[in-house]
């Protein structure tokens, strides 16, 4: 039996918390064994596990009750063995001798210990595919490097705190480096993407360096060009294709992903009798210009700007013709943020687990668009071309915003008159906004715990705040697990205001209303 604790995670999510890593890995298993219809994932992390829930299918509190019933449940060991997979290594790493003197052993001690040590994958984050592999033969706690490199290659394999992990692709990171695997560590097309997930047992096996290969490169992506699609001239600031996204990845590492503004798209696609989830292009700030290969109907929602259709000005929202051989051109959008061009039958792409969204942080999915780029046309429309009602829809306000926050589970690290300066203060969209996070300028939120938080799941939304004491709004790119302390969650239908936020938006905050 597991005494588990609760703690909100917005309007859809909560973790549950426990006091050791065994503790996390038997709730994981016995929730996973039971997991109903509605829980979208479930996604362990140092001492927690986040519970997301689809509120359509489950109510968060029968999800709670569900989750709380099981810990009661469940085993205090470690969970059920999952499968072996035996990675061979060179270690030929960059820090091991350094990393050696830091523990006060010889580099050969270092090696004969972390291949001798039973691992298992107890999280994963970070990037897709890169789990976190604990050992109670390991006693080591590593610091990592004081300056993260800007690049670390696939395949370094490292050490950081108590863990131990492999580098799945190209990507920044401050763990010290002892090694390197050719091992196969994430596929987006296979049946089971991560190579490491939660629970798998892990073995080194050590390789003389000769015999080593390079780390593989994933092959490129194919071609998303066919006749009958759309060809891109200039992209603009960034263009990329985005559906709604990779619901019930994160356990493996992988974002949501998704158009930012969902209601936008969604719109856009009901304006062409799409499914609401089609793929279309999202336009960041303006500048793109396109040209249809054959006869095609086209609709452009979100940000605010003229539309040209071969050199005429069209209506946003609302279904237009766009003839074989016409340019669509966005000029530079005077409200907003993000707009949505989506095109009758939907647009095409790479998928990836399921969708044809665009990860940049993850490398999944289509490559940002370029000028030259072919994007094809599918026949998926389900509905007529509806007769549009009247015209409701406005320029999108990205003057000053008011977001209604929902509990998070992290508030008492933070100072009474934090949570005082959150709703009472105007904050302001800094110039470092993505599809990741939109980072927030304005007054300190003080706190009354230091240190590091362990690393725990997180949800788009999340206002994740760092030692600046400044918030990061989480967006659909965001990390799946993190270790700054959430201090409360920006609701979902609010998060399409996020979307449109420019560089100097001002942001109010309010409580969110309880659910009824």
């Amino acid at each position: 039996m597991l005494n588990a604790r609760v703690r909100p995670v917005g309007e859809r999510a909560f973790l549950l918390e426990a006091d050791a890593l065994d503790e996390v890995l038997a709730l994981h298993a016995a929730l996973a064994a039971s997991r109903p219809d509605g829980v979208v994932d479930l996604v362990p992390a140092a001492r927690t596990l986040l519970v997301r829930v689809d509120p359509g299918l489950m109510p968060l509190t029968a999800a709670r009750a569900w989750a709380l019933a099981a810990a009661a449940d469940a085993g205090t060991g470690a969970g059920a063995d999952g499968p072996l997979v035996d990675l061979d290594i060179v270690y030929d790493g960059a820090d091991l001798d350094d990393t050696a003197r830091l523990l006060g052993i010889g580099a050969d001690e270092l090696v004969r210990r972390h291949s001798a040590a039973q691992w298992r994958v107890a999280f994963t984050g970070f990037a897709p595919g890169f789990g976190y592999l604990a050992s109670d033969d390991w006693s080591f706690d590593v610091p990592r490097l004081e300056s993260p490199r800007t690049r670390v290659p696939a395949g370094a394999v490292g050490l950081a705190g108590g863990f131990s992990g492999a580098y799945p692709r190209d990507t920044p990171g401050g763990w010290r480096l002892i090694g390197t695997t050719t091992a196969p560590l994430f596929d987006p097309d296979a049946a089971s993407p991560a190579l490491l997930a939660p629970g798998t047992r892990v073995r080194f096996r050590p390789m003389a360096q000769a015999g080593a290969a390079a780390a593989p490169t994933p092959p490129p992506a194919p071609s998303d060009a066919r006749a009958g699609g759309i060809r891109i001239l200039e992209p603009g600031l960034l263009a990329t294709l985005q559906d709604l996204g990779r619901e019930g990845a994160a356990s493996v590492g992988v974002a949501v992903s998704g158009a930012l503004d969902r209601g936008a798209l969604r719109t856009a696609n009901r304006l062409l009798g799409n499914p609401e989830g089609a793929a279309a292009i999202e336009v960041t700030m303006g500048g793109l210009r396109a040209v249809a290969e054959t006869d095609l109907w086209v609709a452009v929602t979100g940000a605010w700007g003229v539309v040209r259709i071969d050199g005429r000005e069209a209506d946003p929202y609302a279904a237009h013709r766009w003839p074989a051989g016409a340019e669509l051109h966005l000029d530079w959008f005077s409200h907003g943020a993000r707009a949505y061009v989506a095109v009758r039958g939907g647009l095409d792409g790479r998928t990836a687990l399921g969708s044809r969204s665009t990860d940049l942080l993850a490398g999944l999915g289509p490559a940002a668009l370029r000028a030259g780029d072919g994007v094809g046309v599918l026949d998926d429309a389900r509905m007529p071309i509806p007769v549009a009602p009247p015209a409701a829809w406005g320029a999108p306000h990205d003057d000053e915003l008011e977001l209604e926050l929902a509990p998070g589970p992290r508030a008492d690290w933070f100072a009474p008159e934090a949570l005082t300066t959150l709703y009472d203060a105007v904050w302001t969209v800094s110039n470092h906004a993505d599809r990741v996070g939109a980072r927030l300028d304005g007054p300190e939120l003080a706190r009354v715990r230091t240190g590091e938080l362990p690393s725990e799941g997180m949800v788009p939304g999340a206002l994740q705040v760092p030692p600046s004491g400044r918030p990061t709004i989480l967006l659909a790119d965001g990390p799946v697990t993190g270790g700054y302390p959430v201090i409360a969650v920006v609701t979902a239908a609010c998060l399409d205001l996020v979307a449109q936020a420019r560089p100097g938006t001002r942001i109010r905050f309010r409580h969110a209303r309880p659910p009824v």
